[in-house]
């Protein structure tokens, strides 16, 4: 077994820190938004160059916010710190609140733009679906996710998703 981190490498030229989810949802994003402003200007081929245009520069932003997000570098944080948050419960351990950080800190990356209320509904679903073995509901495990969220937006320069924090 391997106890190296995972050091995250693009699969087209090996360098560390790739982040496809990020790169992903900002290419997405911004290819529907250049498709529409390129087929209202230029109709059928306006379209195609919009999204072409729109998707190369979402991705690179998507790839922006998710490169400041080191999860090697988040698990370490809340592994030291758990303990000592208000919402832990005596018990209860690092294993448990580990997939509620994950899906906080991962969140800020995938919904890049958003505020936490606005998408609080999708990190639920994002939690229930992938929180494996942990003992915590969503009540109890979303205070864990707000924390590892509000922490990466703090990290990253300006206001990314416009909530005044």
């Amino acid at each position: 077994m391997n106890n190296e981190p995972d050091a995250n490498r693009d699969p087209i030229s090996g360098e560390p820190g790739a982040h496809p989810v990020g790169t992903g949802i900002g290419a997405a994003g911004a290819g529907a938004v250049g498709a529409a402003i390129g087929g209202a200007i230029g109709g059928p081929v306006g379209a195609a160059v919009g999204i072409a245009v729109g998707s190369v520069v979402g991705g690179l932003a998507g790839k922006s916010v998710a490169e400041s997000i080191d999860p090697t570098v988040e698990d370490d944080y809340w592994r030291d710190r758990y303990v000592s948050e208000p919402y832990v419960e005596p018990g209860l351990g690092y294993n448990d609140y580990a997939p509620a950080y994950r899906t906080g800190y991962e969140g800020y990356g995938l919904y890049s733009g958003k505020t936490y209320d606005e998408i609080e509904p999708h990190l639920q679903r994002d939690y229930e679906t992938k929180r494996g073995g942990s003992n915590l509901n969503w009540e109890k495990a979303k205070h864990a996710t707000r924390a590892a969220w509000d922490k990466v937006e703090r990290a990253i320069p300006g206001d990314i998703d416009k909530d005044g924090k």
